[in-house]
């Protein structure tokens, strides 16, 4: 900055010199012309001439003074300079601060958008929750008023009490041939031509199959107990008959306990369906897959009974079923001819036993013991079982003369037959649902009671010993759903017993089915005795039963199906054969047709 000053004041000084060099020199020549023109005009008074220290004098200070003011210029111009900077440097930090307002004012803004967007999703999700759980609470008001209006069931001290399965029924019967069973038919009872019952119809017409049911349950944490009732009108009593008031009793069906565990494992232990009776979901208890017949008796070939059991079952995954039972036993009847009378099967009940008197009771060793193993892979239920089963009777080997002479039973002795048979069974669903398909069936040796027939289980041979009978049933069902109301169905189904016979020591066959069985008179009608008023029986006329068949198409469409219960009518026709052993004489059949009507009215 010194520098540039000196070389200004060096410029300066120099410009001063030459122009007062200049000046004196005009001045000169100025004079001169004076001269010229004031020697012509008055003569003026010269003023003094100043000297050249003055003026340089002068010019020293003019030029300080223009030193000073350019040194005030540049301080100036520093000032402004360095305002200029400072205001720069301010106008920076305020750009800076101005971006990082900026900047925080853009996070700002995201922030604040974010928490719009926020606070909007949180709206939303209050709507939706709102909406859920005013459509919860509606929801929930709807199955209050529901269950107070018109409840699933009945709660009483935490226990659910429900009459679902019970109904009323109006329905009647007509067979081409009688068989004197009512509404329930005696498929072992087709009469075959050489009966009276074959030459006349039969109707009935009838509520006795009307059911009452009753489903307790109380959920626990870690399981389910309850309990289940189930009865129909079904039985005779002494008193009961068709002649005015058409009084019929009680018939308990099913009465059980059960737990249920959360784990899969069931405890059930009463009365109720046998194992060995197929089921629709898993081996569950009131999940019976049932001929969707009118008949009480479902269908020949129908494998089942209702009795006392204690049935263990486990649930693995809803995939895979396993289920043990312990059943109540019985012979269903020892049948034969020539039989020895040295055997006592069973005993008359004791009706201080609570037992029936008219019927017969067999003294078992064990109960029927049943297991079962279910699959259901996701389409169908497949099904697959063994039932072991134990029969005894009391030998006594001894001739009569040496009972007699020695006056006591030495040597008799308790037989024991062990019988059981393997069985199965599937359904699946086919076109979309609209047609089920199934079938089922049982093959072994005594097992003729678990057939819906009740075929023989046994005969005996000339020892007295119990020979067991083998035997099947089978079953195909048809069920087709046209529309939601309509169910037609279509069984075929046929209980067998394959003949077994033996020869005595007096060279006479013994036992069932015998070729020298006698039939002559199975084909005809025996003349009427006390005098014509009574009708005769048949006489010579063995005819062994080999098996029933029968066929059944039928339909059920349902009037009314919802909250109010369900309103159904049906129809059901069966046509049966019974098949009997060839004997002298031929092998006699019997035939009949059966028409059923139902109409039902079922709880909710």
């Amino acid at each position: 900055m010194k520098s540039n000053l000196k070389v200004l004041a060096s410029m300066v000084l120099a410009s001063a010199l030459v122009a007062s060099a200049q000046t004196a020199k005009s001045g000169v020549e100025g004079s001169a012309a004076t001269r010229k023109t004031t020697h012509k005009a008055r003569p003026v008074r010269k003023p003094a001439k100043p000297s050249v220290e003055s003026q340089i004098e002068s010019l020293r200070q003019d030029m300080e003074t223009q030193i000073q003011m350019l040194k005030q210029q540049l301080a100036d111009r520093d000032a402004q300079l360095q305002q200029a900077q400072q205001t720069a440097a301010a106008a920076q930090q305020a750009a800076q601060q101005a971006e990082q307002g900026n900047q925080m004012q853009q996070q700002a803004a995201a922030q604040t958008a974010a928490s719009v967007n926020s606070l909007q999703n949180a709206v939303g999700d209050l709507k939706t929750t709102t909406k859920t759980q005013v459509l919860a609470v509606q929801t929930s008001q709807a199955k209050i008023e529901k269950s107070i209006e018109s409840p699933d069931a009945v709660r009483f001290k935490g226990v659910t009490l429900s009459p679902t399965g019970s109904f009323l029924a109006g329905e009647t019967v007509y067979r081409s041939k009688a068989t004197g069973g009512g509404l329930n038919t005696p498929f072992g009872a087709i009469p075959l031509p050489g009966q009276p019952q074959a030459n006349y119809s039969e109707f009935y017409g009838t509520g006795r199959q009307s059911r009452i049911a009753l489903l307790a349950q109380g959920k626990l944490d870690n399981m389910t107990i309850g309990g289940y009732y189930e009865a129909d009108f079904l039985s005779a009593a002494a008193t009961s008959n068709n002649n005015q008031s058409n009084s019929y009793s009680l018939r308990q069906r099913q009465m059980w306990a059960q737990a249920a565990l959360n784990s899969g494992w069931t405890f059930t232990g009463g009365q109720m369906w046998s194992l060995a009776t197929e089921t629709t979901k898993g081996l569950q208890n009131r999940s019976e897959i049932l001929p969707s017949t009118i008949d009480p008796q479902y269908a020949v070939g129908f494998v089942w009974t209702r009795q006392y059991a204690f049935r263990i079952t486990k649930d693995f995954g809803r995939k895979i079923f396993f289920g043990v039972s312990a059943e109540n036993p019985q012979i269903a009847s020892v049948a034969g001819h020539n039989f020895p009378s040295n055997l006592i099967v069973g005993q008359a009940g004791n009706g201080g036993g609570l037992f029936n008197p008219l019927a017969n009771y067999a003294s078992n060793a064990a109960p029927d013991f049943i297991a079962k193993v279910a699959f259901e892979p996701g389409w169908g239920h497949y099904e697959l079982f063994g039932i072991s089963r134990v029969f005894r009777a009391r030998v006594y080997p001894n001739d009569l003369s040496s009972v007699a002479a020695n006056n006591n039973s030495t040597g008799a002795y308790n037989d024991d037959a062990v019988g059981g048979g393997i069985g199965g069974g599937f359904r699946v669903p086919t076109f979309h649902k609209r047609l089920d398909i199934g079938a089922k069936g049982l093959w072994g040796d005594g097992i003729g009671r678990y057939g819906s027939t009740g075929l023989p289980d046994t005969t005996v041979d000339p020892g007295g010993q119990l020979a067991l009978l083998h035997g099947f049933s089978a079953l195909g069902t048809l069920e087709a759903m046209p529309t939601t109301r309509l169910n037609i169905y279509a069984n075929y189904g046929t209980d067998y017993a394959f003949k077994r016979y033996f020869m005595n020591s007096a060279g006479k066959e013994i036992g069932y089915g015998a070729p020298t069985f006698v039939n002559t008179g199975c084909d005809k009608e025996p003349l009427p005795g006390a005098g014509g008023y009574a009708p005769g029986g048949l006489a010579n006329c063995t005819a062994d039963t080999k098996d029933l068949q029968e066929f059944i198409l039928g339909y059920w469409y349902d009037f009314y199906k919802g909250p109010k219960g369900r309103l159904r009518q049906g129809l059901q026709y069966s046509y049966f054969q019974r098949f009997t052993y060839p004997g002298v004489g031929g092998a006699p059949k019997g035939t009949d047709n059966g028409f059923w009507t139902s109409f039902r009215y079922y709880l909710p």
